[in-house]
């Protein structure tokens, strides 16, 4: 099956009738709210009142009914002042870190379209990169904000997990998904992220210090580019200690513990309905179901070594820098087994905050051959709206 571009990142669009069909709230009456003139880009996944949530799949559609309530999430950023301009395309159920989709089309990426958008949250951010919306509401799982932002020259905040409500919300691993924002500034970042979390606790860094994870930033394309960055940067780098986290196996542990959930989410589902997914997304749903309860329990050592390693390294204090992604985004052209292997690398750096809960702010910094790619912070749990903060300070100098 071969994947096609798509000029638009929108599966639906507002008509006049729209507002009265719906529970978001109407354009009307918004000035002076926090996000009046922000438009708002909905990833597929989410709940709007009297719309079908496809998911990315047709099958999914067919086989579920009209969305009755509104997720939380859209609701509370309408009621804050944004304008909805449409529901994006998703990788099929939020499964893949690419952007591309054979039922829907892979959408453009704006900054280099010979290259990958990213996912699964990739209709939300080339709509955002292109300018066509200011929000972009996605998920992020895997790292399905943290990439698309990457790829797109975007900022991506994933939040700590549990903290953004997930209602209305087409789960793929709830042990791991978070509901997140990209957008071309950090104020914009900032405010959006501050009315999704109006009512949740919060914490202030104390003049933290920037850890590094030197073997990762050695490995990433871009590292020349990171440790020049951090060398003009107002805080003076210490070094994270990492040689724990290298010896451990991230990326598989987080396959088989996200895996588990998957199959436990729509396993039921994809056996009864035997739903059409490209191949690769097909073939990571018959691994998850091959997963062993003697897998889950050696992954969730891994996790458990993880989060001890994050307490004592990721603090109030200290916070960690880190490559977002090992570089670019690659060429649409990338053969299959290369994207699989690729897909692993990314992995090991999306899975650090995925498997301690942690947020983590993806800042597009860099770039290679003119794609954009950039650099992370890792915070405390809790730390969402004070890594955005700390980013202003930093970038203003």
């Amino acid at each position: 099956m071969k994947h096609h571009s798509v000029e638009s990142p929108f599966v639906w669009v507002p008509d006049t009738q729209y507002n009265s069909q719906t529970s978001v709230p109407s354009t009307h009456d918004k000035a002076g709210q926090p996000l009046s003139g922000q438009r708002l880009a909905v990833k597929d996944l989410f709940h709007i009142a009297g719309l079908q949530t496809t998911a990315g799949n047709p099958d999914w559609a067919a086989s579920h009914d009209i969305a009755k309530e509104t997720a939380s999430a859209v609701s509370l950023l309408c009621n804050d002042g944004a304008t909805l301009v449409g529901k994006t395309i998703t990788d099929e159920l939020a499964y893949s870190l690419n952007g591309q989709n054979i039922h829907y089309g892979t959408p453009v990426n704006p900054v280099t379209p010979d290259r990958l958008p990213g996912g699964s949250s990739s209709g939300s951010a080339t709509a955002v990169s292109a300018g066509l919306a200011d929000i972009g509401l996605g998920t992020d799982t895997g790292g399905s904000i943290r990439v698309p932002a990457s790829y797109n020259g975007l900022f991506g905040l994933r939040p700590t997990h549990g903290l953004v409500d997930t209602d209305g919300l087409v789960a793929l691993a709830p042990g791991f998904d978070t509901v997140g924002i990209m957008t071309r500034d950090l104020n914009t970042l900032a405010t959006s992220m501050q009315s999704l979390l109006a009512t949740k606790p919060q914490i202030a860094l104390n003049s933290p210090a920037l850890r590094p994870l030197n073997a990762a930033i050695q490995r990433a394309e871009h590292g020349a580019q990171i440790n020049a960055w951090l060398k003009t940067c107002s805080i003076e780098p210490q070094a994270a200690e990492d040689a724990e986290l290298e010896s451990l196996a991230l990326s598989e542990a987080f396959r088989v513990l996200q895996g588990n959930e998957i199959w436990q989410q729509h396993g039921e589902w994809i056996t009864r309905h035997a739903p059409v997914f490209a191949s690769d997304i097909a073939d990571r749903f018959n691994a998850c179901a091959q997963i062993t309860a003697q897998d889950v329990t050696e992954a969730k050592s891994v996790q458990q070594r993880v989060k001890q390693w994050a307490e004592h390294t990721i603090t109030s204090n200290a916070i960690v820098v880190l490559p977002t992604t090992p570089g670019c985004a690659p060429l649409l052209s990338t053969p299959a087994p290369a994207l699989g292997e690729y897909r692993k690398q990314l992995l090991n750096l999306t899975a650090i905050a995925g498997l301690a809960g942690l947020p983590q702010l993806h800042l597009p910094l860099f770039s290679l051959n003119g794609a954009p790619c950039g650099l992370s912070f890792i915070g405390p749990v809790n730390s969402d709206l004070a890594l955005i903060a700390l980013a202003q300070t930093l970038l203003e100098k």
